[in-house]
């Protein structure tokens, strides 16, 4: 999966990250950023995606589909596709020249909206990469977690350096009896649950 990335696909992810270290550096406004995982969190999250059992893959909060791109290595080399959602129009737009650029329009589906008017409608998900905005962490966890199917995956994203934000979300999650749980110290922290 890591050894054979075509070139599209490593040259947009190169631009992606040249990016996102400008925007940190340069002032740009929060929501503007592109706020991505970094690469060694893209790798880590693409090889628990291979993992992932059978059903739906799905990512809340696109930005400009850098972490899609990870999943959905993992999605090509399984024969499955993702679905990615996200709210903010000038991400969406950046999300689909990714998309487009690198050849992978076939097996990631974008969606330009909030993500919580549709997991309800999501059943049997596989795998679920969460990185929006932090407000919205705790309700996507409820609505994703009952439609996890046994053996699924939840992975949410910065969970050490906003933990003070995300600590309700977090403590109900490493006490959830429906999942095993438990934040990974890698990048910006990983919160990982499966579904027991």
């Amino acid at each position: 999966m890591f050894h054979n990335i075509p070139r599209p696909i490593l040259d947009r992810m190169h631009y992606l990250e040249q990016q996102d270290t400008h925007d940190r550096q340069d002032g740009t406004l929060r929501l503007q950023r592109l706020r991505q995982i970094p690469p060694g969190t893209g790798q880590f999250i693409a090889l628990l995606a291979a993992n992932a059992p059978a059903g739906n893959y799905i990512e809340i909060g696109t930005s400009a589909g850098y972490s899609t791109l990870w999943i959905a290595l993992a999605c090509q080399a399984l024969g499955r596709t993702i679905t990615t959602f996200e709210i903010l129009e000038e991400k969406v737009t950046l999300a689909q020249e990714t998309f487009r650029l690198t050849g992978m329009e076939n097996t990631i589906t974008l969606i330009a909206g909030n993500a919580l008017d549709y997991l309800s409608q999501i059943p049997g998900i596989a795998f679920c990469f969460l990185d929006a905005e932090k407000e919205i962490y705790s309700d996507c966890y409820e609505a994703v977690v009952p439609n996890l199917v046994p053996g699924g995956l939840l992975i949410a994203d910065n969970a050490i350096n906003h933990r003070p934000t995300l600590a309700p979300m977090l403590d109900r999650a490493l006490a959830d009896e429906r999942v095993d749980a438990m934040i990974v110290p890698l990048g910006k922290g990983e919160l990982v649950c499966r579904k027991v």
